[in-house]
């Protein structure tokens, strides 16, 4: 896809993220819209290696959603990826739907590992790398991260294994919205220069606009060209806005965990359609 294609797509799946929360009554939409622009620069501009018609495929990357509670943004870049079908999409955290509040590997295509617990993914992204190393199996390992969630200890307990081991086909990229559930992440429990702060535990770090989807295509698909199994990895802090797209949403702790009344969500669909324009 070119850039506008890109962009078209990311109000795609922002438009069904605010649906299906709405329709479910409860998820995260404000950590779901910051990542839109992140999933769809690695599904659907060139940089994952990845086949719906067989999920499961030998040299394939991976993608970890450490920040499981945005599962409404990764469900609906799966469905739209070609997964499953998008109508499904409507069945979020209903009796007996396979998307859950979290993402579920046993149930749905396309999830690589459930996940939710806070703070796990960096581990498991760490020893999918370390494992296809061993194997000898092509392929990258990506993983989005929370920066509230990077206040847990288990994130540094990851970061230095993965330097040390020198994972350097693990790619982590930083959802740097500066907002978590109870406010801002520098009030809560500040982890100060997320970049820095990867960069002292012996990974490369690259800095991005996190909904620049031209820029994030760019780096993510260069950092990919260059993984080697005998290279740091990579931290990329990726700028982002929480409940970015609708303006009652951004930067408003509020929104991390609140589905939209219906009348909310027709002002925030008629805010996606007008900038699309």
């Amino acid at each position: 896809m070119d850039t506008a294609q890109l962009v078209g797509k990311a109000t795609d799946i922002r438009r069904d993220i605010l649906t299906m929360i709405t329709e479910a009554g409860s998820g995260h939409p404000g950590g779901s819209l910051s990542c839109t622009d992140i999933l769809t620069a690695l599904y659907f501009g060139g940089v994952l290696d990845y086949d719906p018609a067989d999920p499961q495929r030998t040299g394939r990357d991976r993608f970890i959603l450490a920040k499981g509670h945005a599962a409404p943004a990764l469900y609906a870049t799966l469905a739209h990826a070609g997964y499953f079908s998008i109508d499904e999409l409507a069945s979020l955290r209903k009796l007996g739907t396979r998307l859950q509040g979290h993402p579920d590997s046993n149930l749905v295509p396309g999830v690589e590992v459930s996940t939710g617990s806070l703070g796990q993914g960096l581990s498991v992204a760490a020893g999918l790398a370390a494992g296809l190393r061993l194997s000898g199996e092509a392929g990258c390992v990506f993983t989005v991260l929370g920066d509230g969630e990077c206040e847990e200890g288990q994130v540094w307990e990851a970061a230095m294994f993965a330097a040390h081991q020198k994972l350097g086909r693990l790619i982590a990229i930083i959802d740097n919205n500066e907002l978590q559930i109870d406010g801002c992440i520098h009030d809560v429990c500040d982890p100060g220069d997320l970049g820095e702060k990867f960069a002292a535990f012996g990974w490369r770090v690259a800095r991005v606009d996190g909904h620049d989807v031209s820029a994030l295509v760019d780096m993510l698909s260069a950092l990919k060209a260059e993984a080697v199994d005998t290279a740091a990895p990579v931290a990329v802090i990726a700028k982002t806005v929480k409940g970015k797209g609708v303006s009652f949403m951004e930067n408003e702790a509020g929104w991390h965990g609140k589905a939209p009344k219906p009348e909310e969500l027709e002002t925030a669909l008629a805010e996606l359609a007008a900038a699309a324009e």
